[in-house]
């Protein structure tokens, strides 16, 4: 009886033990690519007033402007691994664009009309005053408020920390989880023979977790 006592005090204490030991879950990693294989691949075309764009025999991109003020880069994405960093079915992408080309504002101005306070009136109803001259107004300080635009859709704060941690994530646009991005770039008749390099990075797992495939491009667009 006493050796029986003995054993059930055993089971108890042990099961004791275990309930009071932090339970441990294993978790599975993949450490392949994040493409099911083996290699992520992205496409890219250029699209202007809904028509694809294609490279001449060097490779360039010419886009003839047409009043349309703006481009389109469309890209589509290989899937990733659905086991691997993908929650909610929310591909763990980063897709980034970026140019060499931007948008100093320093030369906008606009005039207006100048009124006397008790002037003159084209009709006894004094509804329609008639103006005493024209004022321009000139805002070569506009820069001074507003920074550099990049035809990718960003700028540069004023007081930009290159050396914090989140600088990378203020420079370029970028359109995330999700394989299909698009990315609008503005285009004007100013920019009529000019010569445009646009950047763009493809960051599959941008988890940081397990492994990484990062794919970048160079388009080279003529406006014409």
């Amino acid at each position: 009886m006493e050796e029986k006592t003995k054993t059930i005090l055993a089971l108890i204490l042990l099961g004791l033990i275990l309930s009071l030991h932090p339970s441990c879950t294993k978790i599975e990693t993949t450490t392949g690519s994040p493409c099911p294989d083996g290699d992520c691949n992205s496409t890219f075309e250029i699209i202007y007033k809904g028509q694809t764009i294609n490279p001449s025999p060097n490779g360039e991109y010419n886009i003839p402007w047409d009043g349309l003020n703006y481009f389109q880069i469309t890209g589509q994405l290989e899937k990733m691994e659905g086991n691997y960093v993908e929650i909610n079915d929310i591909p763990q992408i980063d897709c980034m664009y970026d140019s060499d080309y931007w948008v100093v504002f320093d030369s906008l101005s606009f005039t207006i009309p100048q009124y006397s306070y008790l002037g003159w009136f084209n009709d006894n109803t004094l509804s329609t005053p008639i103006p005493i001259g024209n004022y321009t107004y000139t805002m070569n300080d506009l820069i001074a408020s507003h920074p550099p635009y990049n035809i990718a859709g960003y700028q540069i704060p004023r007081h930009f920390c290159t050396t914090c941690p989140y600088a990378p994530t203020i420079i370029g646009s970028h359109s995330r989880y999700n394989y299909n991005p698009t990315q609008n770039f503005m285009l004007d008749d100013e920019m009529i023979g000019d010569q445009i390099n646009v950047f763009v990075k493809v960051h599959y797992n941008n988890s940081h977790f397990g492994n990484e495939q990062i794919e970048t491009f160079q388009f080279t667009i003529n406006i014409i």
